[in-house]
C-alpha cells in the first residue's frame, strides 16, 4: 500500500467512479448517476474522495459536510483490494476533512442487509445508534 494516494475526485473521474461502484459498492442508490455525482461535485468539490493504488481506482468515500453534520456515504473498496487498509485510509482522510471544516461527529449510511459493511464500520470505531430509525422518501424532479 506504499503507493496509495487519496485525492478529491474531479469531473474527469465520474465515469470511472460510477463504473467502480457497480463492482465495489453493495447495491445502488437512486443518485448513482452522472447527474447526481456532478451535483455533488458542484456543491462540494472536495466531498468525493478517491483512493488510487498503482494508478488504479481502489476505493471511494463521500465525506459530505452541510455545516452542521458530517455524513459518510459510498465507502467502497474494490473486492480484490479489501482488508489492505484502503478503507481505513479513506476514512482517516474523510475525518481529517471534517475536523478542518469544524465538524464534531461523523455518521455513516449503511444498509442493514450489508453485514460486511456493518463489520467494517464497527472496526473503524463507528457504532449504530439504535434509538434512531432513518426515514427515507425518494424525491423525483
Amino acid at each position: 500500500m506504499s503507493d496509495l494516494r487519496i485525492r478529491a475526485a474531479g469531473p474527469e473521474d465520474l465515469d470511472a467512479v460510477l463504473a467502480f461502484w457497480k463492482v465495489a459498492a453493495e447495491g445502488t442508490s437512486i443518485s448513482d448517476d452522472r447527474d447526481g455525482v456532478e451535483r455533488l461535485l458542484a456543491r462540494d468539490p472536495d466531498a468525493l474522495l478517491l483512493a488510487e493504488e498503482s494508478g488504479e481506482l481502489a476505493g471511494t468515500v463521500i465525506a459530505g459536510f452541510d455545516g452542521w453534520r458530517c455524513h459518510l456515504y459510498r465507502l467502497a473498496v474494490h473486492p480484490d483490494r479489501r482488508r489492505h487498509g484502503i478503507g481505513s485510509a479513506l476514512l482517516a482522510a474523510a475525518e481529517e476533512r471534517f475536523v478542518r471544516l469544524g465538524g464534531r461527529r461523523g455518521d455513516a449510511m449503511v444498509l442493514l442487509r450489508n453485514e460486511t459493511a456493518q463489520h467494517a464500520w464497527r472496526a473503524a470505531g463507528y457504532a449504530p445508534e439504535e434509538q434512531w430509525r432513518r426515514w427515507v422518501k425518494p424525491l423525483t424532479t
